[in-house]
């Protein structure tokens, strides 16, 4: 089981390298699970950048996925890694539902590099 960092989704929507080398993993929804912060961080994104159909339409994809709500556990969790590893709240939040369900974050986030669990590749270059 795998969990798109919200950064995966951004970049294949907007089908940049990064993004079409993460296409691949993007089209195996029965192996990915979505978090509700990476929908959260993805929509809001979204927002800014396109209109409420196009938004709506990016949302949509996150639930072919398996959706993972944020509970008191991963909550929790999530305040510990941010204070461990100086995560951002989101990105915390985002790392402990993965930690929860045993899976890899996939991420182009540098944040995250190093960290177990954890699937870092950089961006590349356009």
């Amino acid at each position: 089981m795998i969990v798109l960092d919200s950064c995966v989704w951004i970049e294949v929507l907007q089908l940049t390298n990064t993004g079409r080398h993460y296409l691949p993993l993007w089209n195996d929804e029965d192996n990915i699970t979505v978090p509700s912060p990476v929908q959260f961080e993805m929509y809001r994104w979204c927002l800014r950048r396109l209109n409420d159909v196009g938004a709506s339409a990016a949302l949509s994809a996150t639930r072919r996925c398996k959706l993972l709500p944020l509970n008191e556990v991963i909550a929790l969790r999530g305040a510990e890694l941010a204070l461990e590893h100086g995560l951002a709240a989101v990105d915390a939040l985002i790392y402990a539902a993965t930690l929860e369900i045993d899976a890899t974050l996939v991420t182009c986030d540098a944040h995250f590099a190093g960290l177990p669990s954890v699937d870092y590749q950089p961006k590349l270059s356009s």
